[in-house]
């Protein structure tokens, strides 16, 4: 008498493998320029309201300090930038106008 072996059904084929990696594949493909994009679009944004932050501020200095010229230095020193925003203003090009 023969005894029948047992089939071992754990686990996954090769080919249910690659066909989870596959649909994978295409979804990254999909989301990634998304990301990108919207990170774009948010430092964009980052650089916008800086810039108004530190328009506004040069503005709010002038006026009350009766200054015709402003600098990074002087915002700083009289509180109304912080150095963090000075140097972030200044690695995204914003100037003092």
């Amino acid at each position: 008498m023969k005894i029948p072996k047992k089939k071992n059904d754990f686990g996954f084929t090769l080919i249910e493998m690659l066909i989870v990696l596959f649909v994978i594949a295409i979804l990254l493909m999909l989301f990634v320029p998304n990301l990108s994009k919207q990170r774009e679009k948010i430092d964009k944004q980052g650089t916008e309201a800086l810039a108004k932050v530190v328009k506004t501020q040069a503005e709010l200095y002038r006026l009350e300090n009766n200054q015709a010229t402003v600098s990074w230095e002087g915002l700083v020193t009289a509180g109304y930038l912080t150095q963090e925003q000075v140097n972030d203003a200044q690695n995204r090009k914003i100037g003092l106008e």
